[in-house]
Parts: C-alpha cells; sequence; structure tokens
C-alpha cells in the first residue's frame, strides 16, 4: 500500500490576453468544479474527464490518497502574485501535514505565468520537491499545450501529457500517470530523462489531433511508449506542442521521453522531434474573415446536411479571450443569415436585463464588447426578442466537457431576424452541444453555428458539422502569431510554421 498525496493547480496564461486571474478565480466553479481543499477533493471529480478523475480512480485500490488542494481558473492573463501565492501555501500546508508519503501526483497545466514568475509550474513543482526531498517520487500529467520548460523536467520525476486535442484523453492522462508512478515507486528506480525542442510555434488550430499533421504525429508518439529499443525500454513520450500567446523564452513545442537508460530516452525523442521538423510546412492553416466566412456559410449551408460550424477562435474563453467579441455575431445579422447562432457570449449586464424583461418579450441591448477584448469595438445595439432564460446549470454529456455539472449562471438566449445568441453570466469555452440545448434550442438543425472555441468544439460539435471555418475575427487569442508584439521569444524560435526566426 502506497500514501500518495494528490493536488493540482491549473491556469493556461495567455499573456496577450486582458484580464488577469485572481483568487476569485480559482474559488469558483465555471466550467470545472471551484476550489478543493481536504478530502472533498477525492469525491469532487468522480465521473469527470479531468486527469486527477483519472488518477484517482486508477490509483485508489490499495493505497491511501492524502487530499492537497486542487483548483483551476479560465484562461486569461498572468495569474497573480496574490492567487498564486494563497494557492500554494494552503497546498504545501496540505503536504506539510499529510505526514509520511510515498509520492506525490499533481494535476497541472504547463502554461502558466504568474505575475512573478515566467514558469509557474516550474515553481510549483521546486517548491514541492524542497518540501518532499529528492527521493520521493513526483509525477505530473499535463496539458497537451503545455510550454514545458527545462526547470519543470528537472523538478519532476515524470511528466504526462494529453495526446489529444481536443482533449477527450484527460482523465486517461491521470491514469497513465498512476501507472507510471506506481511504477515508479514499486521499482525503486529512477527513469532516466530526455528532452527535445521544435524550434517553431504552432498556432492553436493547427495542433487539433483529428487533422493532420498532429493526427500522425501522436500516432508516432503511442508507437514510441512502451517500445524496447535494444538500450533499453521506454516508458513514457508525451509530444506538447506548447501555447503559443506567451511571451516567455520557453514558449514553444517539446518532446519529452522517459526510458529504463538514457539512450532508450534520447532515441525516442529525437524519433518523434525529428517527425515534428518534418512536419512543419504542414502546420500552415487557412483563416477566414469574419465577413467572408459568414458569406460563405450562407451561400453553402443546406437543410439536413448539418451546421457550417465557424469557430471564433480569436475571442476563445479557453485560451484567454473573454467571450465577448461580437464580429462574426453583428456580420450575421448584416448579411441577414437564417437559422443561424452564435455562443456563448458573455455578457452578464445583458443577460440579468432579458431576464428581468422575460421571455417573450422584446429588449434593447448594447450587447457583448464590453471587456476590452478587441479595441475600439463597440457593443451591439438593438432590440432583441428574449426566446428563454435559464440558471445556466446543466450537466454535460459531450466528449470533452462531459460529466461535467457546468454553471454559467444567468443564462439566455437571444433572437434578431434569423440569427440567435446564448448569452451567459459567465466565460466558457462553446465545447458541448448542451451549452446550447439547454436553452432549448437544438444545435445539429442549425444552418450556421458560431462557436467562441477554438478546437475543443470539435469532439462534440464536429461530427453533425458539413464544414468547419477557423475565423480571424477580433479577440485577444491572435490567430496569426505573425501579428503578436512578442519581445522575450529565444532568438531563433519560429513565431509561425516556416517563418522567420525570432530576433533574426
Amino acid at each position: 500500500m502506497m500514501r500518495i498525496a494528490v493536488g493540482g493547480f491549473q491556469h493556461e496564461t495567455n499573456t496577450f490576453a486582458p484580464t488577469k486571474a485572481d483568487y476569485a478565480a480559482f474559488e469558483q466553479a465555471d466550467s470545472w468544479p471551484s476550489l478543493q481543499r481536504g478530502e472533498g477533493l477525492l469525491s469532487a471529480f468522480k465521473g469527470m474527464n479531468v486527469p486527477v478523475a483519472g488518477f484517482i480512480d486508477a490509483a485508489s485500490s490499495g493505497n491511501t490518497l492524502l487530499p492537497l488542494v486542487w483548483c483551476s481558473a479560465t484562461p486569461s492573463a498572468h495569474v497573480t502574485e496574490d492567487a498564486f501565492e494563497r494557492v500554494m501555501a494552503m497546498m504545501l500546508e496540505e503536504l506539510r501535514n499529510a505526514g509520511s508519503i510515498d509520492a506525490v501526483y499533481l494535476d497541472l497545466h504547463g502554461a502558466m505565468v504568474t505575475e512573478h514568475f515566467d514558469d509557474g509550474e516550474g515553481e510549483i513543482l521546486a517548491r514541492v520537491r524542497a518540501l518532499i526531498g529528492p527521493d520521493i517520487p513526483l509525477v505530473a500529467s499535463l496539458d497537451l499545450h503545455a510550454n514545458v520548460t527545462e526547470r519543470m523536467v528537472a523538478q519532476a520525476d515524470a511528466l504526462i501529457a494529453y495526446r489529444t486535442y481536443p482533449h477527450v484523453d484527460m482523465a486517461e492522462t491521470g491514469a497513465r500517470a498512476a501507472a507510471h508512478l506506481t511504477h515508479l515507486v514499486k521499482s525503486g528506480t529512477c527513469q532516466a530523462k530526455a528532452m527535445r525542442r521544435l524550434d517553431y510555434l504552432i498556432p492553436l488550430t493547427a495542433q487539433c489531433t483529428l487533422i493532420e499533421p498532429a493526427a500522425h504525429l501522436y500516432g508516432f508518439v503511442a508507437e514510441a511508449e512502451g517500445r524496447d529499443t535494444g538500450n533499453g525500454r521506454v516508458s513514457s513520450v508525451s509530444f506538447t506542442t506548447g501555447f503559443p500567446p506567451v511571451d516567455i523564452p520557453e514558449c514553444g513545442p517539446v518532446v519529452i521521453a522517459y526510458g529504463d537508460t538514457e539512450a532508450a530516452a534520447v532515441e525516442a525523442a529525437e524519433r518523434i522531434a525529428a517527425a515534428g521538423r518534418e512536419a512543419e510546412p504542414d502546420f500552415r492553416e487557412k483563416l477566414w474573415s469574419a465577413r467572408d466566412a459568414v458569406a460563405h456559410a450562407i451561400k453553402h449551408s443546406s437543410p439536413g446536411k448539418g451546421p457550417i460550424v465557424l469557430a471564433d477562435t480569436q475571442d476563445n474563453p479557453g485560451a484567454g479571450g473573454n467571450g465577448d467579441t461580437i464580429g462574426i455575431l453583428a456580420e450575421l445579422i448584416a448579411q441577414d443569415a437564417q437559422n443561424a447562432c452564435l455562443a456563448v457570449l458573455f455578457d452578464p449586464e445583458s443577460a440579468a436585463r432579458a431576464a428581468e424583461a422575460g421571455e417573450g418579450t422584446t429588449v434593447s441591448l448594447s450587447l457583448g464588447a464590453k471587456t476590452g477584448g478587441a479595441p475600439g469595438e463597440r457593443p451591439l445595439e438593438g432590440a432583441f426578442e428574449v426566446m428563454r432564460v435559464t440558471n445556466g446549470e446543466f450537466l454535460a454529456s459531450g466528449p470533452f466537457y462531459g460529466g461535467a455539472r457546468m454553471s454559467l449562471g444567468t443564462t439566455v438566449r437571444l433572437r434578431r431576424g434569423g440569427v440567435q445568441v446564448v448569452v451567459a453570466s459567465r466565460k466558457g469555452q462553446c465545447a458541448d452541444k448542451e451549452m446550447i440545448r439547454h436553452t432549448g434550442l437544438d444545435p445539429q438543425g442549425l444552418a450556421i453555428l458560431a462557436v467562441k472555441s477554438s478546437v475543443h468544439f470539435r469532439a462534440d460539435f464536429g461530427p453533425m458539422s458539413s464544414e468547419v471555418l477557423v475565423v480571424e475575427s477580433p479577440g485577444p487569442n491572435t490567430a496569426d502569431l505573425a501579428k503578436l508584439s512578442f519581445t522575450r521569444l529565444r532568438k531563433g524560435l519560429r513565431v509561425t510554421p516556416m517563418g522567420e526566426g525570432f530576433g533574426e
């Protein structure tokens, strides 16, 4: 029987985003549960597609799990110093009070930047390592979009990352981390490590593992794990494609491999890195303007074929956007689109006014564009019919959020002409049909569906869509990375696939 300390601290930081993550952002429930401390942590995630849930399920039998702290906040700009230090103080206090332990598991993201640290996860791991000493195994699961640093690799005995985007394997990744941790404890041996970087940034929407070239690259990753190289067995391989809107020197894709010998780990890391370098030209992508995307969707949508989905990637709340820019919505209305919907627009003020007016009424609103996510953009003024009012509470059913009890606050569905919009009081990436369906609208019957998401929507909406267009509409999650004002990337890193090196 092992005594395993379990915790998590998740944030994906977009250093170009307008709003920081304060302590309150980690306290509240949103797409995931609120901050958990102590025994409640072990039951709060049951049935959810999150790494800590998969780890707990896999490690519970025959072991004693010692809960620390788990929290997450919607992606945004930097985590405030106050939030980081308060969460870490709680985590380390629980760890000190846990008594004798055999191992530590942490559910991390890998792309956290705080007001005082470029490398949030490196700092988390270093503080935990300083407390537990060099001999107790420390294993962390990471998001596929992690910007893995040398400090993270040095401080952890293993970093185990997702292999799917949309992230349908989060719980599975937690289970893989549990298996690796168990092996480390029972064998009593350390695994050799190898880390290799790629020298270009990959646009977020091009990282989707349902399409090429990521689809075949992750096939190579899966094949490499467990392989006997002749120089020893490869126990784990991860390829983190990076979270690109982060202005730090260690931003970008990384391959991490662990093996029985250094030679085995190096061989696996080199093989995947070489495939990633070869695939660089294929990571370039087409971006549509809002005007052209809407015109195309109006012309080519057809009854019974499923909606044409417009990905409002630059205002994706899952990548630092606030979910309140109105570029695509304004185009849908201006071009008189029919049977169209945008979801989910973040506007607590408008949601409250519409809810107060009540279903069946018509209310004049200044909709969206209130947080500064698109400088110079003004709210969409006009009269909207209130179709439905809800409390924003529902159970997600799709592959990404599935099992999560979501909480969007007061939520309304509005209509203007042939265009509807789901407006919520809390930010949330539109990656589950229930985010629309709970307002009484079936998204499958739409001709055009615009979603505040980059890729995660593909898990639930992709199978029903007739076409997907990635739209470059205003928002802080800049899709064309060449347009970002980077100042701190390492010299030579190509900001776009096949582009010029930074600082050269």
